[in-house]
């Protein structure tokens, strides 16, 4: 038997059809893939993605699940992934800031339902914070049509997205720029925002494990972040579902501290009762 496949049944999961028929430990020639050859392509997608399916995983390799679950347990096993219910996601590990072009394509489809829903909470005439994240601009993309709105933001991408809103006021606060993330931070930034008072925040985050929090790679963000919880009545995060049980290096809040998150249905049903015992109120779209 080759070393790269474990037993059949050691790989099975709880639960799983005892009658399904085992695949033999090597693929079969009609794969056209060799195991680590696939395996590699499996983690890319996982580490691009943030979490992966069997059954998705199962179609676009043209093979069976159990052929699937056989790679993601050996992945596991190698500390490259963490298994989870019907699929794995990347491994709870310290996160480090990617570039906002990258983060722009990342889970794009779940961060465009995330934003339309949080556009339904806000109420013309109110005045509100967001932050420079990619799930935010979603935010602004679909607010352009509100009347007598206030946005105040430290992020250059948002400002520039309402442009054109006629009837929508842009604060940008001053500070030095961060290319990275599109953001302006720096003591400047945090003494402007403390001289306003909004309605609702909404947040982003790149961690929100529900031990530690919401989280940020970078500190100079995270103290910005901490200006504008203080000065919000509402404090709504807005996260797909990749970004939980994640932690990045600096804690922004406790997530006992948020009022609403609104995530994607792929978040898993322990983090979701998780957040319901913090007193989260939760939208799953």
């Amino acid at each position: 038997m080759s070393k790269d496949w474990p037993a059949a049944s050691a790989s099975e999961e709880p639960g799983a059809n005892p009658t399904e028929t085992r695949e033999p430990p090597l693929d079969h020639p009609a794969d056209g893939m060799m195991a680590e050859e696939r395996r590699s392509q499996i983690l890319h997608i996982v580490r691009h993605e943030g979490k992966a399916r069997v059954n998705d995983l199962a179609a676009r390799f043209n093979t069976s699940a159990v052929t699937i679950r056989n790679d993601l347990n050996e992945l596991h096993q190698r500390g490259l992934v963490l298994r989870s219910h019907g699929g794995a996601v990347i491994p709870d590990r310290i996160l480090r800031e990617s570039p906002v072009h990258e983060r722009l394509k990342a889970h794009s489809e779940e961060k465009r339902r995330i934003g339309a829903m949080a556009a339904t909470l806000i109420h013309d005439g109110e005045t509100i914070i967001l932050d420079s994240g990619t799930t935010t601009l979603e935010i602004a993309r679909s607010i352009k049509n509100r009347q007598n709105l206030q946005v105040i933001t430290n992020g250059v991408n948002i400002a520039a997205e309402l442009l054109d809103a006629r009837d929508v006021q842009t604060f940008i606060v001053g500070g030095t720029v961060r290319r990275d993330s599109a953001s302006i931070v720096g003591r400047t930034t945090e003494d402007l925002f403390e001289q306003f008072s909004a309605d609702k925040l909404f947040l982003s985050g790149a961690g929100c494990d529900p031990d530690f929090g919401v989280s940020g790679a970078n500190l100079e963000e995270t103290t910005v972040n901490r200006a504008m919880l203080r000065i919000a009545r509402e404090i709504i995060l807005v996260a797909d579902a990749s970004k939980f049980s994640r932690r990045s290096m600096s804690r922004i809040a406790p997530l006992s501290e948020i009022d609403i998150v609104i995530s994607d249905t792929s978040l898993r049903s322990e983090i979701q009762e998780k957040l319901r015992q913090i007193g989260c109120n939760l939208f799953l779209v």
